[in-house]
């Protein structure tokens, strides 16, 4: 009789790859430090306040501008124009690179001009815009919406091309049209890429508004930072800073939410 095998212990799961984990913990005990070290250095004397303002001085001068509702101004005026160039060349950005990553014709075009446009700086073409569209919001928008345009055209190209080709010929064996296989395997496998150049296109809108709003702009926060720096007031200068941080900020985190909602089948 052979012998009864013996009832052996669950192994381990080892197969789940790579799958790092967000801690805010960590990220505040980092700020929370350098704060505390550029504080104690302004307040013993290690550090000029007229060229690096203390935390502290920068806070009451952000509280200052705050209560006197210019900031508000200010920070209405980039977001705005923030957000009305990024929606104008995103949509444009997704269109061709969709066109680019699902047509012949489409590709064989436009990929040589975007590779020959894109190393241009777009703010060395505002002057261009600004005689174009005037020195009022058009030339700033279309500023912004040129340099997201890019970024956004390249990532959606590079994800639908980089969508694994058995997935799609396994959808095509089972006879879908060619609509529902854009729709339900071709778009969901490139949306990491296409979220991901959402993420590059807001930072670089967030520059290019800076850039725009120093050249020609009333209010906005670039505008506020560019006159802070004239009249040497680097606590107001820094305090505009620490608003354009706040807005890097909050485009992070709608576009995180935005990856959660759409990739939850990861």
């Amino acid at each position: 009789m052979p012998e009864p095998l013996q009832t052996k212990s669950a192994v381990r799961f080892r197969g789940g790859g790579f799958a790092p984990g967000q801690r805010r913990g960590p990220a505040l005990l980092v700020f929370a430090a350098l704060i505390a070290f550029w504080q104690g250095g302004s307040s013993l004397g290690w550090i000029n306040p007229l060229f690096l303002p203390s935390p502290w001085n920068i806070a009451e001068a952000l509280y200052a501008v705050a209560a006197s509702g210019e900031l508000w101004r200010h920070f209405t005026a980039s977001l705005g124009r923030i957000l009305g160039g990024w929606a104008l060349g995103t949509l444009a950005g997704l269109a061709l690179g969709t066109a680019m990553g699902l047509f012949t014709l489409a590709r064989s075009i436009g990929l040589p001009l975007v590779s020959a446009i894109f190393p241009v700086p777009k703010i060395a073409l505002l002057p261009l815009f600004i005689l174009w569209f005037g020195i009022g919001e058009p030339s700033k928008l279309a500023t912004i919406a040129l340099g997201v345009f890019f970024p956004t055209a390249i990532n959606c190209y590079s994800g639908i091309d980089g969508v694994a080709r058995n997935l799609i010929r396994m959808a095509q064996s089972f006879d879908l049209p060619p609509r529902d296989i854009v729709r339900k395997v071709v778009l969901p496998g490139a949306m990491p890429t296409i979220i991901a150049g959402f993420r590059i296109s807001s930072s670089v809108a967030l520059i290019l508004v800076v850039a725009a709003e120093m050249i020609g702009a009333e209010y906005g926060l670039g505008a506020f930072v560019l006159q802070a720096g004239h009249l040497m007031a680097t606590d107001q200068l820094l305090a505009g800073v620490v608003c354009l941080s706040i807005l890097g900020l909050l485009f992070g985190t709608a576009i995180s939410a935005l990856e959660k909602n759409l990739l939850r089948w990861r």
